[in-house]
């Protein structure tokens, strides 16, 4: 198959979701308002853990490069997001296209590493509380989380083979709100079949070989916890699992039905919609999924608000009696 760039393609328009133009302002209004909190949100936890030395711990320090990873996530897409919302004609070069591609692709993949990393840090905390300050070093947990940084952007070799290389004629019009390969894919003059069952394959062995580590992970941890004698044993031990088994679901859930499937590009409108999952809603409810049943990040908040207001209430006492001295 011939893929030299013949491509006469300088910019695509990026289609949105025209079905909503009339409620435009509206939604526009949403997904500001849900990409603020994302954005607070995913901050607060980063802040918050740099701050406290009581959170400076494993799982914690995974929890900050899922934030980050979220933040730069969205940040890829929902500016773009929103300006389809802004203006009747939103468009983007060939070049942020490809690029906005590979940062999707690439942080998707870091992202399902980190989740992976995740449970097996849950699984050593539950399984072998003993050994788990030998065996989670700081040596381990840095190389871990760069090894998943590192494994994520490896995706460049597979994107820029498939993507980069296809010549595009005549048509530019992407029917989606970012650059995902679907869309763009539909747009080449050539034949991308090939490219498609590569896609496929590639991507159902990432998804599934890190969805089938994080299942043995949890088949562990679920036996360990049911040997708990006390209930409320049970429950704290299982409650420390609950927020990151629901981000699983929600992430793998959304890529399975957004990339897992034979073609490409079927179902676009379908598939827009389920990819809000991904883009807007889980990098916005992430932090309170992590954060509003966590008893550490409660107390962590509440000691850097109490210390925070004694600082205060130190230079204002400090202040005040600076002044009376002036008088005096």
């Amino acid at each position: 198959m011939e893929v030299r760039n013949t491509s006469a393609v300088t910019e695509f328009v990026l289609l949105g979701f025209p079905s909503l133009y009339h409620v435009r302002s509206l939604c526009f209004s949403v997904v500001l308002l849900m990409y603020s909190l994302s954005m607070l949100g995913n901050g607060f936890i980063l802040l918050l853990v740099f701050v406290d030395p009581r959170l400076q711990t494993p799982m914690y320090g995974f929890l900050c490069n899922l934030a980050f990873l979220e933040i730069c996530y969205s940040s890829t897409v929902v500016p773009k997001l929103l300006q389809t919302f802004v203006s009747a004609r939103t468009t983007i070069s060939y070049r942020c296209c490809m690029a906005q591609s590979f940062f999707i692709f690439c942080l998707g993949m870091i992202e399902l590493l980190l989740l992976t990393v995740m449970s097996f840090d849950r699984y050593i905390a539950i399984c072998h509380p003993l050994r788990y300050p030998v065996i989670m070093t700081k040596a381990l947990c840095f190389q871990l989380a760069i090894g998943s940084w590192l494994g994520g952007f490896l995706d460049l070799l597979f994107q820029g083979i498939t993507v980069w290389t296809l010549p595009f004629c005549d048509s530019n019009v992407i029917d989606h709100y970012f650059c995902d390969i679907g869309p763009v894919l539909s747009l080449s003059c050539s034949d991308t079949h090939l490219l498609e069952l590569v896609g496929l394959l590639l991507g159902s062995f990432l998804v599934l070989i890190t969805l089938l580590l994080i299942v043995v992970s949890y088949i562990y941890i679920i036996s360990t916890i049911l040997r708990i004698p006390s209930a409320s044993g049970r429950q704290k031990a299982f409650s420390t699992c609950t927020s990151h088994l629901t981000v699983v679901s929600i992430t793998y859930g959304a890529i399975m039905v957004m990339y897992i499937r034979p073609n490409a590009r079927s179902s676009f409108h379908f598939t827009k919609a389920v990819a809000l999952l991904n883009t807007l809603i889980a990098p916005t409810l992430n932090p309170f999924i992590y954060t509003i049943r966590n008893a550490e990040v409660k107390q962590a908040f509440r000691r850097a608000v109490y210390t925070k207001g004694i600082c205060f209430q130190e230079k204002l006492f400090s202040g005040s009696n600076a002044s009376r001295e002036a008088h005096t």
